[in-house]
C-alpha cells in the first residue's frame, strides 16, 4: 500500500475532516475553541450554531439544517429533535431509519387528514414529510441501495401532493436534457404582470429543489417567478436517472434556458441565475457560456472548487496526498483503510463518488480537478452579485478570488457573526438572507 495508517493518524484525520472537508451544511465545529493555554473562564461562549446535541459533528450540521426548514414550514422543532434523539451513535443506518420513521409517521398523518377532507393539515403534513424523506437521503451510507430510490420517490410524492393540497402555484415539469429529461419545478408569481423576471434557482452538492421553498417564497412575493431542477448529480436525478455532476455546467444550464424562455409570462431578458452551496461553483460556468444569464448570484462564490477541494484534503491528509500523483492505486488502498474505519469517511466517499461517477477515491480526486472555473471567468459579462461568510467552511477565501476575477459590473456581499449569516450559504439565517440578496436583486433587475 505504501503506507501505513496507525490510530493515531486516523484521529488526527477524523478531526481535520470533521473541521472542513465534510462538514457539508456549515459551522466548522472547531471554531469557538479557546487559545492554548486560556482557562475555561476566559474562554468564548460558545457559538448558536454549535448545538452539542449529536456525536457526529456532520450530523449535527445537518441537523441545523433541517431545524431551519422551520423558517418555510418544512419542518417541526419537536419533530427534528425527536428524531435526533433516536438516532444511535456508530450504526451507519440509525440516521436514515429514523428520518424514514418520522416521515411515515407525519404521512400517515397527512392521509387520515386528507380522508376526512382535511385538506390544510393533510398538506402541511406531507410538505413536512417530504423534507425529512430527504433528510434520510443526506447521510445515508449506501447510496445506491435501492431503499435510496423508493425514499425519493416517497419524498417527490408527498411534495407534490403539498403543492397541490396548500395551492403552491408550483407545477412539476420535465426539462428536455441531451437524450433523457430532467425533472423541476416551475413557479408562476401570483403577483407578477404580464411580463416578470424569472429566477432559476440551482441547488449544489446534497439540496434538493424541494428544499427551496424558503427562497421561492419570497421571489413569488416580489413578482419574480421560478424555476428549479433535479440537475445532474442531485436530487432525482443521480438517484433514479444515474446523472452525476459534470464540470461544463453550461450544458446543463442552457436547456434550462431554453426551457424557460418559452414558458408564458418569463420574460427573457431579465433571468436570474442563483447558485447555492457547489451551485456557487457551477453557475459562475454556465454563465461565461450561457449570454442569456443577465444576473448571476453564486453563493457562496467559488473561483476553482477543484483546488478548494485538493487544499482541504492535503491540509487532513498530509500523507495519503502524496501518494494520489504517484501512485493512485496505494492512494485508494489508503483511504479503503481509512474508510473501513471511521464512518465519515465510509460516508462521504461513497456519497461523493456516487454523485461525480467516480469508480474509486482516486478517480473522484481527478473529476474534482476538473471543476475549474479560472481558464472562463474572464467571459462573464452580465451583473453579478458574490456572496460569501466569515465562517464559510467549504470554500474559504475562494468567493473573494472569484470576485476579484470578474471583469463584469459585480458587487460582493459578505455575512458575518454580527448578521448570524456568518455560515455556509448562511445555514439557520433564512431571513437575513433573503432579506439583503432580494435587496440587491430587486435594484438589479
Amino acid at each position: 500500500m505504501g503506507i501505513s495508517l496507525d490510530r493515531r493518524s486516523l484521529i488526527q484525520a477524523s478531526l481535520g475532516l470533521t473541521g472542513g472537508l465534510a462538514l457539508l451544511r456549515g459551522a466548522p465545529s472547531l471554531a469557538a475553541q479557546p487559545p492554548s493555554g486560556a482557562s475555561a473562564s476566559a474562554a468564548a461562549p460558545t457559538p448558536w450554531y454549535e448545538l452539542g446535541l449529536m456525536e457526529d459533528p456532520i450530523m449535527e450540521s445537518q441537523l441545523l439544517h433541517f431545524l431551519a426548514a422551520t423558517y418555510s414550514a418544512q419542518a417541526d422543532i419537536s419533530e427534528v429533535l425527536d428524531t435526533a434523539r433516536r438516532v444511535v451513535p456508530g450504526d451507519d443506518w440509525s440516521w436514515p431509519n429514523e428520518w424514514v420513521h418520522t416521515a411515515d409517521r407525519i404521512r400517515t398523518m397527512g392521509d387520515a387528514s386528507l380522508a376526512k377532507r382535511h385538506t390544510l393539515s393533510a398538506g402541511n403534513a406531507y410538505l413536512r414529510a417530504a423534507n425529512y424523506y430527504r433528510a434520510a437521503l443526506i447521510h445515508h451510507p449506501e447510496p445506491t441501495h435501492p431503499s435510496v430510490v423508493a425514499t425519493g420517490r416517497k419524498a417527490v410524492d408527498a411534495y407534490n401532493k403539498a403543492l397541490t393540497l396548500l395551492r403552491i402555484p408550483g407545477t412539476p415539469v420535465r426539462i428536455p436534457y441531451e437524450r433523457t429529461t430532467l425533472p423541476g419545478y416551475f413557479f408562476r408569481s401570483p403577483s407578477a404582470r404580464t411580463l416578470a423576471p424569472l429566477l432559476i434557482f440551482q441547488q449544489g452538492r446534497d439540496a434538493w429543489p424541494e428544499e427551496s421553498k424558503y427562497v421561492v417564497d419570497a421571489a413569488l412575493a416580489r413578482g419574480y417567478h421560478c424555476l428549479l431542477v433535479h440537475a445532474p448529480g442531485q436530487g432525482m436525478a443521480i438517484r433514479e436517472q444515474g446523472l452525476p455532476f459534470r464540470p461544463d455546467w453550461e450544458n446543463v444550464i442552457r436547456p434550462v434556458v431554453d426551457f424557460a424562455v418559452c414558458i408564458a409570462g418569463v420574460d427573457s431578458r431579465r433571468i436570474a441565475l442563483l447558485g447555492w452551496s457547489m451551485g456557487g461553483a457551477l453557475v459562475p460556468r454556465a454563465a461565461a457560456f450561457e449570454r442569456r444569464i443577465k444576473i448571476l448570484i453564486p453563493n457562496p462564490g467559488v473561483l476553482n472548487w477543484g483546488q478548494s477541494s485538493f487544499e482541504q484534503f492535503n491540509t487532513y491528509f498530509p500523507d495519503v496526498m502524496p501518494l494520489l500523483e504517484s501512485d493512485p492505486r496505494a492512494f485508494d488502498a489508503a483511504m479503503a483503510q481509512l474508510m473501513s474505519q471511521v464512518f465519515l469517511y465510509r460516508w462521504y466517499m461513497k456519497d461523493s463518488m456516487c454523485k461525480h461517477g467516480a469508480s474509486s477515491p482516486s478517480d473522484l480526486l481527478f473529476k474534482l480537478r476538473e471543476f475549474n472555473n479560472e481558464p472562463v471567468v474572464h467571459r462573464i459579462h452580465c451583473r453579478t452579485l458574490v456572496m460569501d461568510g466569515t465562517a464559510e467552511a467549504f470554500s474559504q477565501g475562494q468567493a473573494r478570488l472569484l470576485f476579484d476575477s470578474l471583469s463584469c459590473p459585480k458587487d460582493y456581499l459578505l455575512f458575518t457573526a454580527e448578521d448570524t449569516g456568518l455560515l455556509h450559504c448562511q445555514e439557520g439565517a433564512q431571513a437575513v438572507a433573503n432579506h439583503r440578496m432580494f435587496d440587491w436583486l430587486d435594484d438589479a433587475i
